[in-house]
């Protein structure tokens, strides 16, 4: 049944080109930069409508600004395994995070087709726009709109340039009227599948090529603001005080003890705004914010009363005042155990020298919104560093096809199991 597939070499050399192609298309000439419903965003959605339809994809540009391509099964209207991932990024970004995981999908609808293999079940592919949350103040809402959890309130958000969202969609192509009508019904997928490059040094640490993710950490953001009282830096003498800045210092640190305190946890402080911020001026207040993560929601939730309460005797012993405004919750997303062990059976089929390594995602990806509507799985491809979100980013030729090669040994796997 796979003696006509492409070896993972094939596939890798296959990827890195269709990379080159899509990456093309960028809001800022010499970086990486393409941001939801921006002029980029719009050119490599038809870059890779066009793709998916030369895989053999009936391919659309939907209301909310995804791709969308679908090859019937045995028969039409049978239900789908749907392949995804994203292709907007980060302000200067890198070359794999998300578009890795769309190319894989196309070059597995390819290999199927050219293979003349047809499957039990409908194969679809999609590639979600909004997954980074950089532009607008949304949380996966393309994934969430197929899922049928979109929040109509995003259609009025505004991006830093006070451009509204309804707007932008309307401008990229898009329907704002059209977007509920994009939840997919009960049952119509069986699988949503998700490659995507690990984000995290584990898998390059003990060379593994490819892991299967176990779960998607729970994850809590929120908005810190300390006011004190800003005075002349060389005349309010140190004890009288009230420096708004040394007291979110602190603060700070607080999070990175509170976070070290629980296992597999993580919080950083990201943003960090002093006002005034002059030179002779001690800070009268600073803005800042708090992301912190788990694989299991109660010790996010542990997490949280220890940031209150430690924020908190931290403002009332240095006389400042303190605002906490939570903006973004998740729960943890644990990944259905049957396609967990689909993939593992798809990894030992691509290479006996490869290993089914389970660890869990410290950052979110679409698969947790599709977890809301189908079971979904997720495959971790190793990055060299870890390192993501920069131009840096990078990956071998290789591991990208021997990734490509265990999601289409997974496909059929679910095609034996009916």
């Amino acid at each position: 049944m796979t003696a006509s597939l492409p070896s993972a070499a094939v596939l890798g050399a296959r990827a890195f080109a269709a990379l080159d192609g899509l990456n093309r298309f960028t809001d800022e000439p010499g970086k990486l930069t393409r941001l939801y419903l921006s002029p980029a965003h719009r050119q490599a959605a038809e870059w890779t409508k066009g793709a998916m339809e030369v895989a053999g994809l009936a391919a659309f540009i939907d209301a909310a600004g995804s791709v969308q391509g679908r090859r019937e099964g045995a028969t039409p209207g049978l239900p789908a395994v749907l392949i995804g991932s994203h292709i907007d990024t980060v302000k200067d970004g890198g070359r794999f995070d998300g578009n890795l995981g769309v190319v894989a999908g196309i070059l597995t609808a390819q290999a199927l087709r050219d293979a003349g293999i047809t499957l039990p079940f409908a194969l679809e592919v999609v590639a979600f726009g909004d997954e980074e949350t950089v532009r607008f103040p949304t949380s996966l809402s393309t994934s969430s709109a197929l899922a049928g959890h979109y929040d109509q309130a995003w259609l009025d958000a505004r991006d830093g340039d006070g451009t509204v969202l309804r707007d932008a969609l309307v401008a990229f192509g898009g329907d704002p009227t059209g977007v509920p009508a994009l939840a997919r019904k009960p049952g119509s997928l069986k699988a949503y599948l998700e490659v995507h490059i690990e984000q995290g040094p584990l898998l390059e640490a003990e060379n593994e090529a490819v892991g299967i993710v176990s779960t998607i950490s729970a994850q809590s953001r929120a908005r810190v603001r300390v006011t004190g009282e800003a005075g002349h830096a060389g005349t309010v003498p140190m004890k009288l005080r009230k420096d708004a800045l040394t007291a979110s210092a602190e603060m700070a640190l607080a999070m990175e003890a509170i976070a070290s305190a629980h296992d597999q946890a993580v919080g950083t402080v990201g943003v960090f705004r002093p006002d005034p911020g002059a030179t002779n001026v001690v800070p009268g207040a600073v803005d800042f914010t708090i992301d912190f993560r788990a694989p299991l929601g109660e010790t996010v939730a542990s997490m949280d009363r220890a940031v209150h309460e430690r924020f908190g005797e931290i403002a009332a012993r240095r006389g400042v005042e303190l605002t906490i405004t939570p903006y973004s919750r998740e729960d943890a997303t644990p990944m259905a155990a049957h396609l967990q062990d689909a993939l593992a059976t798809g990894i030992a089929r691509a290479g006996s020298n490869l290993s089914a390594r389970r660890l869990p995602s410290g950052a979110g990806h679409d698969a947790m919104a599709m977890a809301r509507i189908c079971p979904s799985a997720m495959l971790f491809v190793r990055c060299e560093k870890g390192i993501s979100h920069s131009p840096l980013e990078n990956m071998t030729e290789l591991d990208a096809g021997i990734a490509i090669r265990v999601l289409l040994e997974t496909v059929l796997e679910l095609a034996r199991q009916g």
